[in-house]
């Protein structure tokens, strides 16, 4: 089968093409996987983070991918799913089910967490194997193109909102407006109808992209937005907005971060952490690790009780490399997929 892998930590401006396009044997399944053809695949800015060493390492050569919207063509399997259903596979590959976190609902922080593309080979190939338990079915209601940003971006902009901890009629704000964040304003509209969205990125259309869909402010992402805020997200992969973003909070307001890393290249400006003016009030930061199933299932359910789709940029599967370029240079409007 093709497929693309990531063979070596790389810097992805030095190195514009830093995914190999190489011929793998065709997967098969073990008891309880299911063989999936993959249709598509949803490119993320994790994927930038793992090429350019920000994620623990993978065993390399690795298919990146974790978005993923294939048909059953094989399984071992003794539940429902059958040959011929369309399901798809998110970051959480699998965990254990038996310790401590997997029982209190945890499992996004099992010390056995495996990820989808990561520390297994992921969807940016033409056929993947996977757990039946780590699958999800999707609604007629989406397109395979329009699924695959509901299994990352969508779970986990719906696992920070929630670690928000939102009332309706509170300002939530979003640092940085790409794939996760557009689908978590719109998240924010239906479930909270009262309350008032701003968002701040340093890109002018991705502000009237954001502006297109409600939010009621937007800003760079050093300015002042004219109240300050309940909660905001982070989804920005460096340190300068986050400081930013304490700045602007209410007392007792909470920043959620939602990366995996951090860039390097700015992280003096943690040395400007402040803590009367960032942190004192009982304000508060909390970082975002991972999905559960119950994320995604969740998130996928809500998405078609509201009837929404996702904006997306469709990518041939020649044109991963591109994409990802794209994302790198902020060239971003909703969320990108990669046509398999």
């Amino acid at each position: 089968m093709k497929a693309w892998v990531i063979d070596k930590i790389s810097d992805l401006k030095k190195d514009g093409e830093p995914l190999k396009q190489v011929e793998m044997p065709k997967p098969k399944p073990g008891d309880g996987e299911l063989l999936l053809q993959v249709k598509v695949c949803g490119i993320c800015h994790t994927e930038i983070d793992e090429i350019e060493g920000r994620t623990p390492p993978p065993e390399y050569p690795v298919v990146p991918g974790h978005q993923v919207v294939g048909i059953v063509k094989e399984t071992k399997v003794k539940g429902n799913i059958k040959v011929g259903d369309r399901v798809g596979v998110a970051w959480i590959y699998s965990a254990c089910g038996k310790c401590a976190y997997c029982k209190s609902g945890q499992e996004n922080l099992c010390p056995d967490f495996l990820a989808t593309g990561r520390d297994r080979h992921g969807g940016y190939a033409e056929y993947l194997c996977v757990p039946e338990n780590f699958v999800y079915p999707i609604p007629n209601f989406f397109s395979d193109e329009e699924a695959a940003p509901l299994l990352c971006a969508g779970a986990i902009g719906y696992r920070s909102l929630e670690l928000c901890q939102p009332k309706n009629g509170q300002f939530i704000g979003l640092t940085g407006f790409g794939a996760s964040a557009h689908l978590v304003l719109k998240l924010i509209s239906h479930l909270y109808p009262d309350s008032k969205t701003y968002v701040f990125a340093r890109s002018k259309n991705e502000r009237e992209f954001a502006r297109e869909l409600g939010a009621v402010w937007t800003g760079n992402t050093t300015d002042k937005p004219p109240v300050l805020l309940h909660s905001i997200i982070d989804t920005t992969p460096v340190w300068k907005p986050v400081l930013h973003a304490l700045e602007c909070l209410k007392p007792g307001g909470r920043l959620v971060i939602n990366a995996i890393r951090k860039e390097h290249l700015d992280q003096d400006y943690l040395m400007k952490l402040d803590y009367p003016t960032h942190l004192w009030m009982e304000k508060e930061m909390k970082s975002v690790a991972n999905v559960t199933r119950h994320d995604v299932s969740e998130f996928i359910r809500i998405a078609a009780e509201m009837q929404f789709k996702p904006d997306t940029q469709i990518y041939a599967f020649e044109d991963a490399n591109r994409a990802l370029a794209d994302i790198k240079n902020r060239n971003i409007k909703g969320a990108k997929v990669l046509q398999i």
